[in-house]
């Protein structure tokens, strides 16, 4: 049965009056996407120039290799906005790629050897130097290729109106601030107790490029020459094959409290770690990496949820969490949709926050060692195995079959549905919730399943990711952009480039005193 940290706060935001406070629900996609040639292989272009600095632009960027694209949203309180500002991106980016396309996929294109993979390179300045030293650290810690794999963060916050209420309805004492992040600390918990019903549900990695494992053993199949598979996989991208941290399986950073949480990532950047001390930092006036520690920095900490703080005055992120609370969480689980030429369905956003409500009214007990397991086993038999007709996870130590599960877990959010309902108008949450519903006795109508179908059909995973990704880009270049947004995209890029200009040309201190004040 679902218990509820404050008994009579789902009923009072159930009141249409008091339902209207979630109307302030802030929202914003980030979406990382890999530049490709005409053949299907990584571009070996610099990022174009007509989309701007990649140091400096708000909205295009790069992630780890400078032909891994990231699009950011700028947050809104429209539920619409997000994913409509994104098209606009892609839109203006289709025009500029000179020939490449964006490849339809989470998992990697072809790839050659590991050295011809670029790192991203933002500038001259200690600051863009500092992020090419981080992806260099990557790169020796793990490997050029695991910073190919591309995926879409959701990034959300509930408004203060709701904090406020909801702090009075549980009669809480204390700092807000400090309730804020106690509550998003409970969310948190409970994300990692059900997220893997995310996996199942939107998973589309289920297939990768044989190039990716560059000869490691995996218990992947053979689906065609080139291409290996797991029958019943939803996420391989987030499974060991994808994203994978040596280091980080011994990593202890709990969820548990702010305090405990910050502590652990303060104690990772600051604790060596034998393998990477013997990779060493430096060669002569050349870094390796920004140091020998677990983490070089916290956003090295890889987890399917964050909680995120921007500092006043330029604190790292741990330090800005501990000083000011959270402000947002980020969550990381979305595979990239490849039938979409975004890579997003707007029901991912839609079923994310009523998640993500459950979450933060459900009773989250801290989660103990034991309890960390069996939400690490359960991920990994839902990215792996996820379709399998005889699927059980762990509940409680003990095994449960997999759709008796994900249905419970459906009729706890039916009542967040309707308060999102109630707070916007109309029956989307409660619609979209029920066909999604469908997807746990009908595994065939899954993205991941119909990525294996799709992948069959086209003779191999880089025949179809291609094929779709040259698809998409025809069908964004014949959505022009209005004048006005055009306008607008023309001038942040130019603005952006000056921005560049004048960090490049800035005088500048010494580097190792930039990256000692950082860790100071």
């Amino acid at each position: 049965m679902l218990k509820f940290t404050c008994c009579n706060a789902v009923q009072q935001f159930f009141r249409s009056g008091q339902a209207q406070v979630l109307q302030g629900i802030t929202r914003g996609y980030e979406r990382e996407c890999l530049r490709v040639d005409a053949s299907g292989q990584l571009a070996a272009t610099p990022h174009p120039r007509e989309l701007g600095s990649k140091l400096t632009h708000p909205w295009i960027t790069t992630d780890y290799a400078e032909a891994l694209l990231e699009f950011i949203t700028p947050p809104s309180q429209d539920p619409d906005f997000p994913l409509q500002f994104l098209r606009d991106i892609h839109r203006y980016s289709a025009q500029h790629l000179n020939g490449e396309s964006l490849w339809a996929g989470s998992m990697p294109c072809v790839l050659g050897e590991d050295k011809d993979i670029p790192i991203a390179d933002y500038g001259r300045s200690n600051a863009a130097r500092f992020k090419t030293v981080y992806r260099e650290g990557l790169s020796l810690r793990y490997g050029r290729r695991m910073q190919t794999i591309a995926g879409a963060h959701y990034n959300w916050s509930l408004p203060d109106e709701f904090w406020r209420a909801l702090q009075d309805c549980c009669a809480a004492t204390g700092k807000p601030e400090d309730f804020v992040s106690e509550r998003y600390f409970g969310l948190i918990r409970n994300f990692l107790r059900y997220g893997w019903l995310i996996h199942y549900l939107f998973g589309a990695s289920p297939a990768i490029c044989s190039s990716f494992l560059q000869g490691r053993k995996s218990d992947l199949l053979e689906l065609t020459p080139g291409t290996l598979y797991g029958p019943y996989a939803t996420s391989l991208r987030m499974s060991d094959l994808g994203y994978q941290n040596r280091a980080q399986a011994n990593l202890r950073v709990s969820f548990n409290s702010l305090s405990e949480y910050t502590q652990g990532l303060e104690t990772a950047i600051r604790t060596p770690d034998p393998y990477y001390a013997e990779l060493g930092v430096r060669d002569g006036p050349h870094w390796k990496q920004l140091n020998a520690n677990l983490l070089q920095i916290e956003n090295e900490f890889y987890a399917g949820i964050r909680p995120k703080r921007i500092g006043k005055n330029g604190e790292r992120p741990a330090k800005a969490l501990l000083t000011y609370g959270v402000e947002y969480i980020e969550m990381r689980l979305f595979d990239l949709n490849p039938f979409i030429d975004i890579g997003i369905a707007p029901e991912q956003s839609t079923f994310a926050d009523v998640l993500l409500l459950m979450c933060l009214f459900r009773d989250s007990p801290p989660i103990t060692s034991r309890e960390q397991s069996e939400n690490d086993e359960n991920k990994r038999r839902v990215v792996n195995h996820g379709r399998q007709p005889d699927l059980h996870l762990l509940a409680h130590n003990r095994e449960q079959p997999f759709r008796p599960l994900a249905h419970e877990l459906f009729d706890d959010m039916q009542p967040f549905a309707a308060m999102l309902d109630a707070a916007y108008g109309g029956k989307r949450y409660s619609t979209t919730m029920q066909g999604l519903r469908g997807r746990i006795d009908q595994p065939d109508t899954t993205p991941s399943a119909q990525v294996l179908a799709a992948t069959r059909e086209h003779g191999g995973f880089n025949n179809f990711a291609l094929a779709l990704a040259q698809q998409h880009t025809q069908s964004l270049l014949r959505q022009p952009l209005d004048a006005a947004t055009s306008a607008r995209f023309v001038a942040s890029v130019e603005a952006s480039l000056l921005e560049q200009q004048r960090l490049d040309g800035a005088e500048q201190g010494s580097f190792d005193d930039f990256v000692a004040r950082y860790y100071a």
